[in-house]
């Protein structure tokens, strides 16, 4: 079998086996997730100035990680309004179990995460995360990065948070298949070469980079009634891998 054919077969058994996990995920927590994203609707009426960052089907597959891991600490670097914020302790909330750490250089909107949310699952720290590494907990059970779109920042991240963390630590990196094709010297050029000499598998529901997975995926989804539109986008680029 030649290269290429390895590597396409490779790729559809890797995208196999991505939608039947999170099918069997959608059909585990699906109640629980009606019932997040009727309250993040909420937000979104309540809350006239927000502009959710994270598309329908990353947010949900970002909730369905963290009910599936049960992860004691999650780290948020970059959370913006709050909208991806409120989501992660939506699913902490529903597991009944963890903390989340969110480094952000501003304070979110005061009305996304609200009080009774927050409660003791969560931790602020307001600054560039470069700069708070000491703040960072020593066992993470679930990475977000969704700060500064930059190889600059790649390079920061990718020794100074990815590689302390356990193999099989799962991880998801917002905007990496924003664009179609990445660009030469961007982060998410980068990222995926990082990948690739890792020998890192990785999977989006970015219908530009994955289609296959984005169309299945999202008819389980909409099987189940999620139907709505809460974002206003349907990029999802975000890239979803697990710790080497």
């Amino acid at each position: 079998m030649s290269g290429h054919i390895m590597r396409d077969f490779e790729h559809l058994t890797a995208a196999i086996d991505a939608i039947a996990v999170h099918a069997e995920r959608y059909e585990t927590y699906g109640e629980q997730l009606r019932r997040a994203r009727g309250e993040q609707a909420a937000l979104l009426r309540a809350a006239p100035a927000l502009r959710p960052r994270l598309d329908d089907i990353e947010a949900e597959l970002t909730y369905l990680r963290i009910r599936s891991g049960r992860p004691s600490h999650v780290v948020q670097v970059g959370c913006r309004d709050g909208w991806s914020t409120a989501w992660m302790l939506r699913a902490l909330r529903d597991n009944g179990h963890g903390t989340l750490h969110s480094f952000n250089r501003t304070k979110p909107l005061d009305d996304v995460v609200q009080p009774d949310l927050a409660a003791d699952r969560w931790r602020l720290s307001v600054g560039d995360v470069r700069d708070r590494l000491a703040g960072v907990p020593p066992h993470i059970g679930y990475l977000f990065i969704d700060g500064e779109s930059s190889a600059r920042f790649a390079r920061w991240y990718l020794p100074n948070l990815v590689a302390r963390l356990a193999p099989g630590t799962p991880v998801g990196v917002g905007g990496v298949f924003a664009h179609h094709r990445p660009r030469p010297f961007g982060e998410a050029a980068l990222i995926l070469k990082w990948l690739h000499r890792n020998h890192i598998g990785h999977f989006t529901a970015a219908p530009s980079r994955q289609p296959v997975i984005h169309r299945q995926l999202d008819r389980i989804r909409r099987s189940l009634g999620f139907s709505d539109d809460l974002s206003g986008s349907g990029r999802n680029p975000m890239l979803f891998f697990d710790a080497p």
